[in-house]
């Protein structure tokens, strides 16, 4: 790939999703040409690897100077200061958008709109108490081993949407004013390989039912893409970050099933 004659190397794209979706000063060591912003989604697992493992080693180790409950608040704040809450923001938009129906112009101008609404602050109050109950109930060495699994495995998943459906406005409407180019075949062998890797730690601490830990998530993922596909015709950012996080969710509630009772 090339912009105004400047090459782009085989680390800018994953160079420019560390830039891109956390809020670390990567970009004060090397600022990526743009063009590189086009593959971030390519490499969206591989920054899971970082933000799921300090949310898990926050979890592991704070649980250990700390009360469980604080450590998983302590966990949860690390990942919203690392990503500076990107994906909450997408979910907001998508709640609002989706929750104010309408037709399609209607459902993407709210999700452009910077204010949040009822729908938004609501859904990420639940959101919120889920993700910490669920966490909460697990236990410690499963909770860590599921956030460092589950955070690669919804980017994995979730970016399936680039694939499967065409960006819902044009370029310059966008909110990066950046479209994210389809992955290739070889682009998606190295996702499945980002996003599943670290789930064989989180299936080596489980008991049983690890099958459903994919299934259910990945259901989750194909319905909210029947509902983005019927609604809107395509994908936004905002339609990625939600899904991510509802994927990410999914994974904590079905891990937290199999210990209730326990």
């Amino acid at each position: 790939m090339e912009e105004t004659g400047v090459k782009t190397r085989w680390f800018d794209a994953p160079w420019a999703a560390l830039v891109f979706f956390t809020r670390l000063p990567f970009w004060r060591v090397y600022q990526p040409p743009k063009e590189s912003y086009k593959a971030v989604v390519e490499f969206w697992p591989l920054t899971g690897w970082l933000t799921g493992g300090a949310m898990a080693a926050t979890l592991y180790f704070g649980s250990m100077v700390l009360p469980w409950v604080v450590a998983v608040i302590a966990a949860i704040a690390v990942r919203l200061l690392i990503t500076g809450a990107l994906h909450e923001d997408g979910l907001a938009d998508f709640l609002d958008g989706f929750g104010g129906g309408g037709d399609r112009e209607r459902i993407l101008a709210i999700m452009k709109d910077s204010h949040i609404g009822t729908y938004g602050v609501l859904g990420l109050i639940i959101y919120m108490l889920f993700l910490g109950t669920s966490l909460y109930c697990m236990p410690v060495i499963v909770a860590a081993f599921a956030v460092f699994a589950a955070d690669p495995f919804s980017k994995m998943v979730s970016s399936q949407l680039v694939s499967m459906l065409p960006y819902a406005r044009r370029e310059e409407d966008a909110k990066n004013k950046t479209i994210y180019r389809r992955p290739s075949l070889g682009a998606g062998l190295s996702l499945t390989v980002q996003g599943l890797l670290p789930m064989a730690l989180l299936f080596s601490v489980m008991d049983a039912n690890w099958y459903l830990v994919i299934i259910l998530p990945a259901l989750v993922m194909y319905f909210l893409y029947l509902l983005i596909m019927h609604k809107i015709h395509g994908y936004t950012g905002d339609c990625c970050g939600a899904v991510c996080l509802l994927v990410e969710l999914t994974v904590y509630l079905v891990v937290c099933s199999q210990y209730v009772g326990n």
